[in-house]
């Protein structure tokens, strides 16, 4: 691992740590997902800064960034584009949508229709979409930040499994510590400190260290640990549906992509635990879930963290 891609790491969880106050962990969590090519879905209570950090990211890269705002009455179209016709040629020409960009923010997204939040599931996982038949491939790199809030359901629609699957990482934010809150409290503006925030990386620094997360070494009983955790979730009793090969591969590389961040060049079994929930919690369906997201969010950590306990990890 070079030593400038581990500057470049500094400098952006510098930078987005200039306008989000108090958490360092959850900033360096979202860079985990960036490396690792993932998309990134941030679930907490309003106001507790899950658009920032999404905006704050964005600012940081030289890339071409869009926000969508989900709402009940938007369509596929909206998204992905619309095919119009030229006065001029008569011909049809697409007009691209709001996908287009290296950087999404889908604020909100349990807000919108299935039908338009499947809109975004051949974009995530091909990084191309298909419109009229033709296809269209996404700008490279493409990351998709969506935000729900786990308290409030009532216009809301739960998004399926199949396109939390597509989710490296589900990130929760919390509540700033005392110190923190007491520094946004006397901050003034802060869409200001946002608007002046500036480039650290552009799209081809991103994409190198993309490609060195492959770099780090995962040893071979660091990799057994985590088909071990993997397997777990497939047999656990209280949990109806288990992490799929594909949540297999996320978890794998958002190991490799951790242990970069924190400045080594292999993986550790604390890595993979560290790891465990962000990645797999998602992805598992519990057979007692309860009503609402956050309910279901504190039954999957417990379950994970049960898992955790009873698979040894290696020396």
């Amino acid at each position: 691992m070079d030593h400038q891609t581990l500057e470049q790491v500094k400098k952006l969880l510098e930078n987005v740590e200039r306008v989000v106050f108090g958490k360092y962990e959850v900033v360096k969590l979202c860079i985990v997902g960036l490396l690792s090519r993932g998309h990134i879905l941030i679930e907490d209570i309003p106001g507790i800064g899950k658009t920032t950090i999404a905006q704050a990211i964005a600012r940081s890269l030289d890339c071409s960034f869009c926000r969508i705002q989900f709402t009940s009455d938007m369509l596929p179209s909206d998204i992905l584009g619309v095919s119009v016709l030229d006065p001029k040629t008569q011909d049809f020409k697409f007009r691209r949508g709001a996908i287009f960009a290296n950087v999404v923010l889908a604020d909100e997204i349990n807000r919108t229709p299935p039908k338009t939040q499947s809109a975004l599931i051949e974009a995530m996982s091909e990084n191309q979409v298909s419109v009229d038949g033709k296809t269209y491939p996404l700008p490279k790199p493409f990351i998709v930040m969506a935000t729900q809030n786990p308290i409030e359901y009532e216009g809301t629609y739960t998004l399926p499994e199949s396109q939390l699957d597509r989710f490296i990482l589900r990130v929760e934010i919390g509540y700033p510590p005392t110190d923190d809150e007491l520094r946004i409290m006397r901050r003034r503006d802060p869409l200001k400190d946002l608007a002046e925030l500036r480039p650290v990386l552009n799209a081809n620094d991103l994409l190198h260290m993309q490609d060195c997360v492959g770099e780090v070494h995962v040893d071979e009983s660091v990799a057994h640990y985590m088909l071990a955790i993997i397997h777990a979730t497939r047999t656990h009793e209280q949990i109806q549906l288990g992490a799929s090969p594909r949540g297999a591969l996320s978890f794998y590389e958002a190991c490799q992509a951790r242990a970069l961040v924190e400045g080594k060049d292999f993986v550790t079994p604390g890595d993979v635990k560290q790891m465990a929930l962000p990645v797999l919690g998602h992805r598992i369906l519990i057979k007692s879930r309860g009503a609402d997201l956050a309910t279901a969010a504190r039954e999957r950590a417990r379950v994970m963290a049960e898992i955790l306990k009873t698979i040894k990890a290696p020396v």
